[in-house]
This record gives structure tokens, sequence and C-alpha cells, in this order.
């Protein structure tokens, strides 16, 4: 055969596999040293989403902890300068928020005591109260977002426009099925 030996016909050119995984993460059960398979896809995607979650929730507590701010207040306090001077029921602000907080009103108390907003009672309908973020809290905001654009850039830039996209589709997709 050619004077070519068997075992040098059926070697693989692994040399494209082993570029296309360097640097690449081994994978969440290694992740968690976990060391039985996972018991469905499902499962293993499902602990994956988790754990990423978290660790992008706490390294954005990290980088939020010097300007005295945790992610929740971040989050409504962008949630009320998107609002304009109209602002917001209290209420509208607890549905927009990223992550659920049961009590929006210990959290706008917060914010209010460091006179980041401020809260009115609407005069047609005493019950609702509307918050407004303050000229202090937009001045906040407006130091904030270059750094966190840097900073999500820093932490996702990395997968380029196309993975991005594909992410933000499969995100949309499994929060429409998770109901």
């Amino acid at each position: 055969m050619l004077g070519i030996r068997l075992p040098a016909l059926l070697a693989l050119d692994n040399t494209r596999y082993n570029e296309y995984f360097e640097g690449m993460h081994p994978g969440i059960q290694a992740e968690i040293k976990q060391t039985k398979p996972f018991a469905s896809l499902e499962e293993e995607a499902f602990l994956a989403l988790q754990r990423t979650a978290d660790q992008l929730n706490w390294r954005v507590a990290e980088m939020l902890k010097p300007y005295g701010l945790s992610p929740t207040q971040y989050n409504a306090l962008r949630i009320l300068r998107g609002a304009g001077d109209s602002g917001l029921a209290c209420s509208e602000v607890g549905e927009r928020m990223i992550n659920r907080d049961p009590d929006i009103t210990r959290l706008l108390d917060r914010l209010e005591k460091r006179s980041l907003v401020r809260r009115d009672r609407a005069s047609k309908d005493r019950r609702v109260i509307t918050a407004h973020i303050t000229s202090i809290g937009k001045e906040l905001l407006k130091r904030l977002d270059r750094p966190v654009e840097e900073f999500q850039d820093q932490l996702l830039g990395r997968l380029g426009s196309q993975k991005l996209q594909a992410l933000i589709r499969l995100l949309c997709a499994a929060r429409q099925s998770a109901g």
C-alpha cells in the first residue's frame, strides 16, 4: 500500500479540532465538578444558564459597588430615567424590573433616602404613587453609562455580533417557553 503504514492512514487530523476548542471552557459539568452525566440536555442547559446568570450578576454587583448601588437599584434608576419626566407608577416600575423585587416600595425608599428618586401622589387618584428620577439620580447614571458599556463589552463583546444575536434569540425563546 504505497509504503504508508496502516496506523498513519487511520490517524485523524485533529489540528482544526484543537485550534477550535483551544481556550474554550470545558463545560458546566467540569465547572461544578459533577462526576455523573446530566440526566438530560435540558438539565445541563438549565444549570449552565443559572451558573452564567449567577456569575454575570456577581460581576455586575462588584462593578456597581463603588457607586453605592445594587444591580436592582441600578435597574430601577434606569427604568425611571427611561420613563422621562412623567415618571412611572411604583407598580409599573416593579413590572419592568429585570429581577423581580417583591418590595418595590422599600427599594424606592432606599433610593429616595439618597435623593436619587422622588415620589408623588397622583392628584386624580391618591392611591397611585408616581416615582421620578431626580437630577442627582440622572447624574449618577450619566457617570455610570460609559463604565457600564465598557463592562458589558468586556464580558460579552468577544462573542461577536453573530453569536450575541443567536444568544439573544435563544434566551428569548427560553423565556417564552418559561411562560
